[in-house]
């Protein structure tokens, strides 16, 4: 085998390995580990604005109360296994909400 098919071979590879993250990281499995960094129920989250970038994926989780939070989670493709960190997130203030009144 040449050394120009093999590279061609292994960045083939190496692109499919990246792309499988989101395939192995359900919104699901991210809904549920989320859930618990947020203190609500599986079910009460929903995953938005989803997009990866390396071995990070980034996403806002809204509680069905209404609050928003800017996530990300690491992990979760092949070659780790599937397994994932814990969830970091901070919680999204509206303006209006961050504004305070003078007394």
């Amino acid at each position: 085998m040449s050394k120009t098919v093999m590279i061609v071979a292994l960045l083939a590879a190496a692109a499919s390995l990246s792309a499988c993250q989101t395939e192995l990281l359900s919104s699901d499995r991210i809904a549920s580990n989320t859930a618990s960094v947020i203190n609500v129920r599986p079910d009460q989250v929903t995953i938005a604005d989803r997009y990866s970038d390396q071995t990070n994926t980034y996403y806002t989780a809204r509680t069905n109360a209404g609050a928003s939070y800017a996530c990300v989670i690491n992990g979760g493709g092949l070659l780790a296994a599937g397994m994932v960190d814990t969830p970091t997130c901070k919680q999204n203030i509206s303006p209006a909400a961050a504004q305070t009144t003078a007394p």
